[in-house]
């Protein structure tokens, strides 16, 4: 069967410098095994698949498959998603905003402008100082010993956060991914004054399939939701990503009452027809 078919790089400061995103447009029919074998043989972060809605509220169901497995939420898949949706001649219920479903239930998209996007980002389900032999693997996996923070920030996806002193230090890390087994680990510092970014943040998952994630909308949004409210961050900010792998991912972040919207440019590379 054809089915439309998006390539899509995600957080893009340019082409190729983001976080690409395979996004099937007409998923009905597809196996959980098809879905899961296309996401290894793509072996992006992450591979999306647009189905229709069973919550009346929604615009889209999508459910995103990593090289290892099915996350219920991810960022930069909502936000690449959101454009091969509407790219793809859909229109939206709502002028200029987008509701999702997936894993962890309704999430709202709004457009910020040609091929712009952002999402609400959702509520931290579980949260505190990391403690225990969970902490001192973290430590060690990072090759470090010690942080200014190692916060658990899962909003769903089993993320903990490690916050150091310097960019300089977050892009000077060498993971041991061994060590690491298990983890879901982002690591943040900000930046000097003068530069383009305020943060540096890198994502480590090796569980996934994906030892380090290029740009992860998924970790900034926790992020947020601790930096913010602990005072440890502006209520707008920028992030930079993915500088260690060659990227220049850059993730905008804002405030609004009580939602924090996590935005960032979504660039088309291919468009064609799957066979599958």
């Amino acid at each position: 069967m054809k089915r439309r078919f998006f390539e899509v790089d995600v957080f893009a400061s340019e082409a190729l410098r983001g976080n690409p995103l395979a996004v099937v447009v007409d998923a009905q029919g597809l196996s959980d095994a098809q879905m899961q074998d296309l996401a290894r043989w793509t072996n992006f972060s992450e591979t999306s698949f647009i189905l229709p809605p069973t919550d009346a509220r929604a615009d889209y169901w999508v459910r995103i498959f990593t090289p290892g497995g099915e996350l219920p939420f991810a960022g930069h898949p909502t936000l690449g998603t959101a454009y091969a949706y509407l790219a793809s001649g859909a229109q939206p219920r709502q002028a200029g905003c987008l509701v999702q479903q997936c894993g962890v239930g309704l999430v709202r998209v709004k457009l910020q402008g040609p091929g712009r996007f952002a999402f609400d980002a959702p509520p931290l389900k579980r949260q505190g100082a990391v403690t225990g032999s969970e902490r001192q693997q973290a430590l060690d996996s990072l090759g470090l010993q010690s942080v200014l923070d190692l916060q658990w920030v899962d909003n769903g996806q089993g993320w903990m956060a490690a916050r150091l002193d310097t960019a300089e230090q977050v892009l000077a890390l060498r993971p041991d991914f061994q060590r690491m087994r298990g983890l879901k680990l982002g690591v943040i510092a900000p930046h000097a004054k003068g530069a383009d970014a305020d943060f540096e943040v890198r994502a480590f998952v090796p569980a996934l399939g994906i030892p380090e994630d290029p740009v992860t909308g998924g970790l900034q949004a926790s992020l947020a939701r601790w930096l913010i409210p602990a005072g440890l961050a502006p209520d707008h900010y920028v992030a930079a990503q993915g500088a260690a792998l060659g990227r220049a991912g850059r993730v905008s972040v804002d405030r609004e009452g009580d939602a924090i919207w996590i935005g960032g440019q979504v660039l088309p590379v291919v468009e064609g027809l799957l066979t599958l």
